[in-house]
């Protein structure tokens, strides 16, 4: 007979509590969740301008003359071998 465990640990994942190290239970298993430590205040996630800022300057970053020109239009041809679409 396997012991259960009596506390287990895990994070918020877009709503979902994810248990950490794959550690499950049962459908129906009544818990009592209680935060641990700060969670982050709205004023420190950045926003989406600064995302794309930071995003944006990876633009470009790759600059390799071997690549397709058309790449982005017959991907599935380049990946997986079909029919170029252009």
């Amino acid at each position: 007979m396997a012991t259960e465990p009596t506390q287990l640990t895990g994070k918020v994942v877009k709503g979902v509590i994810v248990i950490e190290n794959g550690q499950r239970l049962p459908d129906g298993t009544v818990v009592r969740i209680e935060p641990v430590g700060e969670t982050a205040p709205p004023d420190s996630v950045p926003d989406v301008n600064q995302l794309r800022e930071m995003l944006l300057n990876h633009a470009g970053a790759i600059s390799d003359s071997e690549l397709p020109t058309d790449l982005s239009e017959n991907l599935d041809h380049y990946l997986y071998g079909t029919a170029k679409t252009k």
